[in-house]
């Protein structure tokens, strides 16, 4: 288990000393070099089994072979000239197929940016424009991204907002659909949906559903744990917004471009949406993002209204068309539902050996594994710290999210070997930390997303 790692320790250091702490959450000392598919490389060349993905980017998996070639062959024709003034082909091409991708029977339109951040405020803009209403409705645990129109629009941790107001105004939020952790104890097969009640009064009492551009919604609240809502939740929903005229706006961020074995993951539930929010995995790795909308909606904003230098930049829509044919001619939404399922079932197997791990949940490669203090429902944040450290140490690379889920998120090229592998390193992970042999010292490093 005991590994080299001078020369990533010495990156960390300098890092220290030059970088902001404001980006990073960390849990490891962990400098990547390199990778393959779903294996990292550190700087001192060890070799580990990915479950992060990079944050749910890389779904085609470090340096794909078909988004490597397709990044060189254009860098050496062009490496980008903007959008903003001129036209280029690439950034047609993909807006094309992803008008086809993504679901919705009616005509499409797209908006590039940098990042899914850009994408959520430019979700903003659209909406208010295209509606001519101020209010924006969101969820509490909901995270949308870091620039000011996301960083509003989330309501998940209050060092995102502390200090850096006034915030965007008319934001609201209401209760996401979380049915394990239901504050009115009601079983999600039997409740009235006292979740959604409580938006829906808000529609009746003080805020005007005339005044309302958009919901904002999360198919799977992500860093909030990865809660998965109810289908009848998320379709009472759809149904509010289309008798008061409000758009539904689904950030698809973290759990688009195949990651819960569709190409969105509102399409688990049976609705459409009126914009789609897609970043992180669209470009392999590359700052992509992109907003596909109905066209009367993306025909609201004129220019420069959602206008980037560099956005829809050539490197970056070859890259995103590469992992479009490489998802569709690789099966890889069949292969991220058959692992998914696989990966789940063994937790399941697991828990026979482990009672600390509670409830499993997720689509696809998109999973949330609680982790418990024995014999209760109370969360066990340090037992996952330290769990995540070990893994890491024994060549597995898995975070955590919130107070006690475990997140796994691999590529989508994953194999059954490397998920087998990755979770015996978590069962020995988990037998090391149950016999306390790991110490407190690794949760002065070991902070996670907070």
């Amino acid at each position: 288990m005991a590994k080299e790692i001078s020369k990533s320790l010495d990156i960390v250091r300098r890092d220290g000393e030059v970088l902001s702490p404001c980006f990073r959450s960390p849990y490891y000392p962990f400098a990547v070099h390199s990778g393959s598919g779903a294996l990292l490389f550190d700087a001192d060349g060890n070799t580990y089994i990915d479950f992060s993905a990079s944050a749910g980017v890389l779904n085609t998996g470090m340096c794909h072979p078909a988004v490597v070639e397709a990044v060189c062959a254009q860098t050496r024709e062009m490496i980008g000239y903007t959008i903003g003034y001129m036209y280029e082909e690439s950034a047609v091409e993909l807006a094309e197929m992803l008008c086809r991708i993504v679901p919705g029977d009616f005509t499409k339109s797209v908006a590039y940016g940098l990042s899914g951040s850009d994408a959520m405020d430019g979700a903003i803009k659209f909406a208010r424009k295209y509606t001519g209403r101020s209010h924006v409705l969101s969820f509490l645990t909901a995270y949308h991204g870091t620039t000011y129109g996301a960083i509003s629009a989330s309501a998940i941790s209050l060092n995102m907002h502390r200090g850096i107001g006034p915030l965007l105004p008319d934001l609201h939020y209401f209760p996401y659909p979380e049915c394990p952790r239901c504050p009115w104890e009601q079983s999600p097969e039997l409740c009235a949906l006292e979740c959604l009640e409580e938006l829906q009064r808000a529609l009746r009492l003080h805020l005007p559903p005339e005044e309302v551009a958009a919901v904002l919604f999360e198919p799977i609240a992500g860093d909030a744990g990865l809660v998965v809502p109810p289908i009848r939740y998320v379709q009472a929903l759809k149904e509010l917004c289309q008798t008061h005229g409000i758009l539904f706006v689904s950030d698809e961020v973290q759990q688009g471009m195949g990651r819960t074995g569709t190409w969105t993951a509102l399409e688990h539930f049976g609705v459409q949406a009126d914009i789609v929010a897609l970043g992180k995995a669209l470009a392999s790795g590359l700052p992509l993002s992109a907003l596909v909308m109905r066209k009367e909606i993306g025909d609201s904003l004129e220019h420069p209204g959602h206008c980037f230098t560099l956005a829809g930049n050539s490197v970056c829509c070859r890259a995103a068309l590469a992992t479009i044919r490489i998802i569709e001619e690789e099966r890889l939404l069949e292969r991220s539902r058959q692992t998914g399922l696989w990966i789940q079932n063994r937790l399941g197997e697991m828990k026979r050996d482990f009672p600390e791990l509670g409830e499993t949940r997720g689509l696809g490669l998109s999973i949330g594994q609680d982790f418990l203090h024995p014999g209760t429902d109370i969360p066990d944040r340090n037992g996952c710290a330290k769990i995540c450290y070990r893994c890491w140490e024994r060549g597995l690379i898995l975070t955590f999210l919130g107070e006690n889920t475990l997140r796994i998120q691999p590529p989508l090229v994953l194999s059954e070997e490397q998920a087998q592998s990755g979770l015996d390193i978590l069962a020995d992970s988990i037998r090391d930390y149950r016999a306390g042999r790991i110490g407190d010292e690794v949760l002065e490093f070991a902070k996670g997303w907070s």
